[in-house]
C-alpha cells in the first residue's frame, strides 16, 4: 500500500492547480484521472476553444491553460496516475485508502475530488443511430482537421455556438440547426455568431443523413413539414452530455444530485474528504473555472491543517520571501 499526503481525484483545472497548491504547502500528492491525459473536460470537449474567464488572460486556449497548470505543479513532482479510476474509499487508523482499479491502494492523509461532472457521456444524436458511416463527431479537438469542410452543427447551447466561432473562419461553410428559436448559449455569443459567415436554421431537426462510407449531406425538416437537404461532410452534434459520478456515488457523500455538498472549508460529511470545482454545490455556488482555483486552494489549505494540525491555514503568499 503506497501513501501519499493528498490523493487529488480529477485532473481538469481545478485538480491540476490543487496539485500545485498541494506542493506549494510541502504536500506529497497523487493525481488521479480516468481519463489518459491532464485537462479533464476542457481537453476531451474544448482544448481549442477560446476561455475567456480566467483572471490574467484576455484569452487562453483550452489546451495551452492545461498545459500551464501542468507546468505551475511540476517543480512539486505530482504523481499522475492517469486512465485510473477511484473505486473504494475505506478508512485505516483514521486515514483514507483509496481502492483504484486495478487493485492497487493508496493511503492517503486527506482525498480532495475534483471530479467535474464525473464520468460524462455525450447525449446522441438520434438520427445517428441508422448511419453506420463516419462524419459525425462529438467533440473537435483538432479544429484543423475541419478545415474547408461542410459543418452542421446541431445545438443551442454554449458549445454549439463556440464551435461556430472556432469554425467558421476555417471550414467552407458551417450551418448551425436547433430544434427552437431560443437558444441556451450566452447571448453574447450567439451575437457574435450571427455577425459570422454562418447558417442558423431554428425550429428544425436533423431526419435523415445521407452517405456510404461517410456523411455527404443530412436533411433538415423544418417544424410545418419543409424539408431542405444541405451538402455536409461533418456533423457535430453538441447536444449536451449525461453524467455520472460512478463509484463516488457509492461511498457515503452527501449528495444533491450529482454534485457534493460541501461546507465553507470544501470539506464533505465524510472525514478527510474535501471537494472542489464543478462537481460541488453549496447555497450560491457559481461554476466557473475560476471558481474552482479558489475553491482548490481552500480545500489544500484546510486539508493540510487536518493531515497536521500544527500547520497554519494560512501559510502566506507564494510571493513572500522572494
Amino acid at each position: 500500500m503506497r501513501e501519499v499526503d493528498v490523493a487529488v481525484i480529477g485532473a481538469g483545472p481545478a485538480g491540476l492547480f490543487a496539485a500545485y497548491y498541494a506542493g506549494f504547502r510541502g504536500l506529497s500528492v497523487a493525481v488521479i484521472d480516468a481519463l489518459p491525459e491532464p485537462g479533464g473536460q476542457v481537453t476531451a470537449m474544448y482544448p481549442e476553444k477560446l476561455i475567456l474567464d480566467v483572471a490574467g488572460f484576455p484569452a487562453i486556449k483550452g489546451r495551452e491553460l492545461v498545459a500551464n497548470l501542468v507546468a505551475q505543479a511540476a517543480p512539486f513532482r505530482p504523481e499522475y496516475l492517469l486512465g485510473v479510476r477511484a473505486e473504494k474509499l475505506s478508512y485505516l487508523d483514521g486515514r483514507p485508502v483509496l481502492g483504484l482499479a486495478g487493485g492497487d491502494q493508496l493511503r492517503c492523509g486527506a482525498v480532495l475530488v475534483t471530479g467535474g461532472l464525473g464520468s460524462f457521456t455525450p447525449r446522441p444524436l438520434p438520427v445517428a443511430d441508422s448511419f453506420v458511416g463516419a462524419g459525425i463527431v462529438y467533440f473537435v479537438p483538432q479544429p484543423t482537421e475541419l478545415t474547408g469542410r461542410d459543418v452542421l452543427i446541431v445545438g443551442g447551447g454554449d458549445s454549439a455556438f463556440d464551435w461556430a466561432v472556432t469554425l467558421a473562419p476555417i471550414a467552407r461553410s458551417v450551418t448551425l440547426v436547433h430544434r427552437r428559436d431560443r437558444f441556451r448559449a450566452h447571448a453574447s455569443t450567439v451575437d457574435r455568431v450571427r455577425a459570422l459567415p454562418v447558417r442558423i436554421v431554428v425550429n428544425a431537426e436533423v431526419s435523415r443523413l445521407h452517405g456510404e462510407d461517410r456523411v455527404t449531406g443530412a436533411e433538415l425538416t423544418v417544424r410545418g413539414g419543409a424539408v431542405e437537404t444541405l451538402p455536409v461532410d461533418t456533423v457535430v452534434a453538441a447536444l449536451g452530455f449525461t453524467a455520472d459520478l460512478g463509484p463516488l456515488a457509492e461511498w457515503g457523500l452527501n449528495l444533491d444530485r450529482r454534485h457534493i455538498v460541501v461546507d465553507s472549508a470544501m470539506a464533505t460529511n465524510l472525514p478527510r474528504v474535501f471537494a472542489a470545482g464543478d462537481i460541488t454545490d453549496y447555497p450560491g455556488k457559481v461554476r466557473l473555472i475560476a471558481t474552482g482555483f479558489g475553491e482548490a486552494a481552500t480545500a489544500i489549505n484546510n486539508a493540510a491543517v487536518v493531515i497536521d494540525p500544527s500547520a497554519h491555514l494560512f501559510p502566506g503568499h507564494s510571493s513572500d520571501g522572494t
